[in-house]
């Protein structure tokens, strides 16, 4: 069996009792988008779909104080994985270091076209029909009202999407398009927030 193969294995085990938004799913959708423009950008696919498989290996509550370690303890645990498949210790940094800087809340670029391949790709997935899909799964979990009712769509207040789910639009999910880092990923992410953004013009228009 394939080192990739028995990493799928092994993370759908991990992964089973996560929410809908961070499930195998979530990973499989990100492996096909990091295979899109992974091959477009010619990154080394072996890294970049190790590290995709094992980015979200440990995930946090969003709405909880650890949220923001979620990468760097899935790096950490994904270094002592890839030890044990066969990986070695240039490869093992790569794919960590992908893993450690991919998350949007520690705000950082990627060095190497391995880690902006993950990055990409993993925003990918939190826009679009997807996106809007997951964006209601996780404010569902955390039992958040759909929106401010005196301001839904953050024309006077600064977003606080840990009380009001639309408010992630704002405050994360429609700033995504510019910080892409390949062009791959920027093409795809203009189709996708234009669909986010009619999906908020149709909302405005039933409330």
């Amino acid at each position: 069996m394939k080192p990739l193969d028995k990493l799928k294995i092994k993370v759908q085990k991990i992964m089973e009792k996560n929410d809908s938004a961070h499930d195998f799913e979530h990973i499989m959708r990100v492996y096909k988008n990091a295979q899109k423009i992974g091959k477009k950008e010619r990154a080394n696919m072996k890294l970049v779909l190790a590290a995709v498989l094992l980015h979200d290996i440990i995930s946090f509550p969003k709405s909880g104080k650890k949220s923001r370690m979620s990468s760097i303890k899935s790096s950490i645990l994904a270094q002592r994985i890839l030890n044990n498949h066969g990986y070695d210790k240039d490869e093992i940094k790569i794919i960590s270091e992908a893993i450690r800087d991919h998350s949007f809340s520690r705000g950082m670029i990627p060095t190497t076209i391995e880690g902006k391949v993950l990055q990409d790709a993993d925003r990918l997935d939190a826009l679009g029909a997807i996106g809007i899909a997951r964006i209601f799964s996780v404010g569902g979990s955390g039992k958040r009202p759909f929106y401010n009712k005196s301001d839904p769509f953050c024309q006077k207040r600064k977003p606080d999407d840990s009380k009001w789910t639309l408010d992630h639009f704002y405050k994360k999910l429609l700033l995504l398009e510019k910080k892409m880092n390949t062009k791959t990923a920027k093409k795809e992410a203009r189709r996708r927030t234009k669909l986010m953004k009619k999906f908020l013009d149709d909302f405005k228009k039933e409330i």
